[in-house]
């Protein structure tokens, strides 16, 4: 089985095979074929699952045919750098549609944002506070919205922007297609997905990170000393090469961060305080191995794709299991 199955258009192919993508991965199969046919999704899907692509063919498959330089596809997720990943996937698989995006998300200039709204583009990816912004403004026009998708929405809730989510969804037309996915299904996303959608189609996926290539181990250990002291003992026992390591805090991330460097370790942070350009620079080095480990809040916990990472730590439990 191979993506032959959803006939996309030859434009929209291309760039999937020059990703070189063969198999639809199971939310690929079970979303794309409702999507396509302008359904409402409500989908229950892990990062790593291939998510991204079960919406962004879809929605480059409708924006083929109609107006350009209208808003018509509307993206929101939880984060920046998750945004931006979005862009750059829809960069990748439309590269011969010449279907326009832009990312909208506070911490960098307004300025550059409003200028490539009004040269006109197709889709918006966004965090929530940055487009109410715009909205309120009269910046952005959402008029001829086609689709919204809410990406990550249990994260999004999480965060607190329930109340910016439902300012936005209401400044859409009521005729829209709405997609909502989530790693999570509290009662809170099955009271969004009742007043945001019709009648949605639901698919579901089982986590993937169980799998038995993964091996787990936890540690019993007590005081922030202690786990520290703890930390360090198992990155010299290990010496990995890419490691992720997830605390609850800023100060802790600060505080890991210094003592790794203490110790000779290449160790950067990523948090919210940073600024946007902070970031960027952050997850290149990275992803590109000039840094081997990756300090981070729950900033980064979800939708960040850098593949070869060998070990991610948890200098505490997660708040939720899934993370």
């Amino acid at each position: 089985m191979n993506f032959s199955l959803f006939k996309l258009h030859p434009q929209i192919a291309a760039g999937v095979k020059a990703l070189g993508y063969h198999t639809p991965t199971p939310i690929q199969l079970q979303a794309i074929p409702p999507v396509m046919q302008g359904l409402d999704v409500m989908g229950l899907a892990q990062t790593g699952t291939g998510k991204t692509a079960a919406f962004v063919l879809p929605i480059l498959e409708r924006l083929l045919s109609g107006p350009r330089g209208k808003v018509r596809a509307l993206i929101i997720a939880p984060t920046r750098e998750l945004a931006e990943q979005i862009h750059a996937a829809i960069g990748e698989l439309g590269r011969g549609t010449q279907v326009r995006s832009v990312t909208i998300y506070g911490g960098v200039s307004v300025n550059p944002q409003v200028q490539k709204l009004r040269a006109g583009v197709e889709i918006v990816v966004a965090c929530p506070g940055r487009l109410l912004d715009h909205i309120n403004q009269k910046k952005i026009d959402l008029k001829h919205l086609e689709v919204l998708v809410l990406d990550e929405a249990d994260r999004m809730l999480d965060m607190g922007f329930y109340d910016d989510i439902a300012e936005i969804v209401a400044s859409t037309p009521a005729t829209r297609q709405t997609l909502l996915f989530s790693a999570t299904f509290p009662e809170a996303i099955e009271q969004i997905g009742a007043s945001m959608q019709r009648k949605p189609s639901r698919v579901s996926v089982a986590a993937t990170h169980t799998s038995t290539k993964i091996e787990q181990l936890f540690y019993e250990v007590s005081g922030n000393g202690k786990r520290l002291a703890a930390l360090v003992a198992l990155l010299g026992h290990y010496h990995p090469a890419s490691c992720v390591i997830f605390c609850n805090t800023k100060q802790q991330c600060r505080e890991i961060v210094a003592t790794l460097q203490g110790k000779g370790y290449s160790a950067l942070a990523l948090h919210g305080d940073l600024e946007q350009r902070d970031r960027d620079q952050v997850l290149v080095r990275f992803s590109n191995k000039s840094c081997s480990i990756l300090v981070a809040t729950d900033v980064a916990a979800r939708g960040i794709d850098i593949p070869g990472i060998s070990h991610v730590i948890n200098f505490d439990a997660p708040r939720q299991a899934e993370d």
